[in-house]
């Protein structure tokens, strides 16, 4: 009698051993099998890399425009804000997918050296020279870029003025530097600052010290509640803007997601997106931050 209530414990143990067993089998097979499908689709979530400008992304376009993109495509687009020299360097050593920016001969000659397959044009706005409302080097009424320019070299080292730069290698400041160089000048001296930053950031400080600088016309318009800056430029060729879309060449680059990257290119130039993009800002600013200007557009617009 004694020998069988230790049989009776040890036979009911090993059975409800067995049971929490197959238990745990089980439930780690369920777990297994959550696993693989949550990986599935995780992984049917293709990502992009974009870089682009900080006008672009500071005019709040691409916060517009991508989420109805990434729910068509099931991918997500990962935004690179730097300036338009350094999402070129980014697209030379394939660390983009595509690329976005506002500097054309740049570009084409990005393309021509292989690490681009093709330009698109996407869309354009115009460059402004901006400036305190009192203007003290009296560029308000010059007629062209150039004469600002010259008169900002020769007013602002007495005026209590400066001219702040991006000097960050940017889009914009490769137009800057082409239109001091229309002007014959190579500024210089402490009236002449240079941010090394974005176009929001160079905004800034070129309103802390009421200074002069230029600015594509959206980013502006998009901060303008923000500055005491004034639109001081008419109109003039060297101040138009225009921005083209790039995919990195997978010859050159074969790790890059050239379909996908084909696919924005697509949707971008389309003519609803071109819709979109030239209604982009009208509400809020009265005008468009930028004018569509993909060949699909240009054809429904002549």
């Amino acid at each position: 009698m004694k020998t069988s209530k230790p049989v009776v414990r040890l036979s009911s143990m090993g059975g409800h051993r067995r049971r929490s067993v197959k238990a745990r089998i089980l439930s780690c097979v369920v777990l297994a099998l959550f696993i693989v499908a949550m990986a599935g689709c995780s992984g049917s979530s293709e990502t992009l890399i974009l870089a682009t400008t900080t006008s672009v992304h500071d005019s709040g376009l691409l916060e517009e425009l991508l989420p109805d993109f990434e729910e068509k495509e099931n991918a997500t687009v990962q935004v690179l804000a730097v300036g338009t020299g350094q999402a070129l360097a980014i697209g030379e050593r394939g660390d983009a997918d595509i690329i976005l920016v506002h500097a054309k001969a740049r570009e084409e000659a990005f393309v021509a050296d292989g690490f681009g397959k093709e330009r698109f044009d996407l869309m354009y706005n115009s460059f402004v020279i901006l400036g305190p409302a009192s203007d003290p080097a009296g560029i308000g009424g010059t007629g062209s870029a150039s004469e600002a320019f010259t008169r900002l070299t020769a007013e602002l080292p007495d005026a209590g003025s400066s001219f702040v730069s991006r000097g960050d290698e940017s889009g914009t400041h490769s137009r800057e530097l082409s239109m001091w160089e229309a002007a014959g000048i190579d500024p210089a001296g402490d009236w002449y600052r240079s941010t090394g930053q974005g176009m929001g950031s160079t905004l800034t400080v070129a309103n802390e010290f009421q200074a002069y600088t230029i600015s594509d016309i959206g980013t502006y318009l998009s901060r303008q509640e923000q500055l005491d800056l004034q639109v001081l430029s008419g109109d003039d060729p060297l101040l138009f803007n225009p921005y083209g879309v790039i995919p990195i060449n997978p010859d050159r680059h074969p790790d890059v997601n050239y379909d996908l990257a084909t696919k924005l290119v697509e949707w971008l130039t389309s003519f609803e997106t071109q819709e979109r993009i030239s209604e982009f800002g009208v509400a809020e600013f009265g005008q468009s931050l930028f004018t569509a200007d993909s060949e699909e557009w240009r054809a429904s617009n002549p």
